[in-house]
């Protein structure tokens, strides 16, 4: 069964979608910082360098 990210989120309010400006803001369901990664509830994997991949696979730079 294919999850979406609209069925990721449970937390009110709702956790930033992955085309928000703030989405690498959303809850950490699984942390791999041992690693170097995590996933967001959105569906984001926010690396520990500042990068991340949105659920479609693209490679985004958190913007400062």
């Amino acid at each position: 069964m294919q999850h979406t990210e609209d069925d990721m989120c449970n937390h009110t309010p709702r956790c930033p979608n992955t085309q928000a400006s703030d989405c690498c803001t959303a809850h950490v369901v699984a942390d791999r910082s041992d690693q170097g990664w995590c996933q967001l509830c959105n569906g984001v994997i926010l690396f520990d360098d500042g990068h991340y991949l949105t659920p479609d696979g693209h490679d985004h730079a958190i913007s400062a």
